[in-house]
């Protein structure tokens, strides 16, 4: 297939991309403020729950949410995900305790558990396998464009308003997510009406076995992505940057510039090897931040961490589609999605466990980070073997 024998730039691509930047701002807007309100509360113990919480029911409701976007359809899947964030933004105001705050982290998880899962299944609908790679690194640059303007917005509208406001404009920006993809195409040939036999999870629904090698790479990987939404607020204030939520935008549009290219270079290569590439560019960012003495260092740490996911990325999510069987992508996705959602809970675990309120301790969280992503490597490049798993366009 001709890469010009099917258009990718559709309205239904483009759809689901503006979808998925107000998604993804309308959670990630909250990420940099929730500490310093958790410590208020006097939580402070309980920072490394903010993530951690949240990615145990986002992975739970991984296999729920794969079931269902293989049947009854992507956009209802991508849907629920949007609205837990819409009905979340309301409830943060009125649970205002530690323990009201914490059950309203796990609720909100499973806005991650759904949309991302169906959203990824959708976008490899609506393209051709030879061109997976570019898709998910257009897709992910609005996703990511997401994680870069809401921490910014987040902690603007906090310093000039209040967090409260901050809620309710997460809220509306679910909302208007919603509203569009109330007007998508659905993908899925022969979908179902929903059951309630659709939530029965057996064994074989949980794990889609064929893309494990992809899964152990997002878990390694996404370790440190839990210790930086635990941590780096703390750690960007104490270096001096005004801004909490400026360490994500710089990382996040260095992300943006390099993924415009990745997918489309590991459909070109094979995706395993911008995959290692990203690693070895992950562990040296990973370095940096434990290394930095001033904000103009971490900055460039950020950046060398946003060229990292945004090679990563797109690549791990082609090559998952890529080892997946086609009518299974929706598990498929799943099933990295909770070694995702495990990588990040322990990550978050792991900074939490590590840093309390002792500054100085950062830095050792995020040698152990590094140290992790060097295991990531040594498993791609020594025990991973292809025995008939595929490499697209590169193999």
């Amino acid at each position: 297939m001709e890469e010009g024998s099917h258009k990718i730039y559709t309205l239904q691509f483009g759809l689901v991309c503006l979808s998925s930047f107000l998604f993804s701002a309308s959670f990630n807007m909250l990420i940099p403020e929730l500490p310093a309100y958790l410590t208020k509360m006097g939580g402070a113990e309980y920072k490394g729950l903010i993530i951690a919480l949240f990615t145990v029911t986002a992975g739970i409701s991984r296999p729920f949410s794969g079931k269902l976007t293989d049947t009854i359809g992507r956009v209802p899947v991508m849907a629920v995900g949007s609205m837990v964030c819409f009905f979340c933004g309301f409830l943060y105001p009125v649970l205002t305790t530690v323990t009201g705050f914490l059950l309203l982290r796990l609720i909100h998880g499973f806005s991650t558990g759904f949309k991302p899962t169906a959203t990824s299944a959708y976008v490899a609908d609506l393209v051709p396998a030879d061109r997976w790679g570019e898709a998910m690194g257009v897709h992910g640059v609005c996703f990511s464009a997401g994680m870069a303007i809401g921490p910014a917005i987040g902690s603007a509208i906090t310093s000039h308003f209040s967090i409260n406001m901050l809620f309710y404009c997460s809220s509306l920006f679910a909302l208007l997510s919603i509203v569009i993809l109330a007007n998508m195409k659905e993908t899925l040939g022969n979908k179902q009406r929903f059951k309630a036999s659709h939530l029965k999870i057996s064994k074989g629904d949980i794990i889609e076995g064929q893309v494990i090698p992809a899964a152990l790479i997002v878990l390694f990987s996404y370790i440190s992505y839990g210790a930086i939404l635990t941590v780096i607020a703390d750690w960007s204030r104490h270096l001096g940057t005004g801004n909490k939520g400026l360490f994500f935008m710089v990382f996040t549009l260095a992300s943006l510039l390099i993924r415009f290219v990745a997918g489309k270079v590991s459909d070109r290569y094979g995706r395993t090897l911008i995959i290692k590439i990203s690693l070895v560019i992950l562990f040296f960012s990973l370095l940096g931040i434990a290394l930095a003495n001033s904000s103009w260092i971490l900055m460039c740490a950020s950046v060398l961490y946003g060229f990292a996911s945004g090679m990563l990325s797109p690549s791990v999510s082609a090559w998952t589609i890529d080892l997946s069987k086609p009518g299974f992508r929706g598990k498929a996705v799943a099933t990295m999605y909770i070694f995702m959602e495990i990588g990040i809970g322990l990550g978050a675990l792991l900074a939490g466990s590590i840093y309390i309120t002792d500054i100085s301790t950062i830095p050792t969280i995020f040698y152990c980070c590094a140290g992790i992503t060097v295991v990531a490597l040594v498993y791609l490049q020594f025990v991973y073997r292809r025995s008939g798993a595929r490499e697209a366009q590169g193999a």
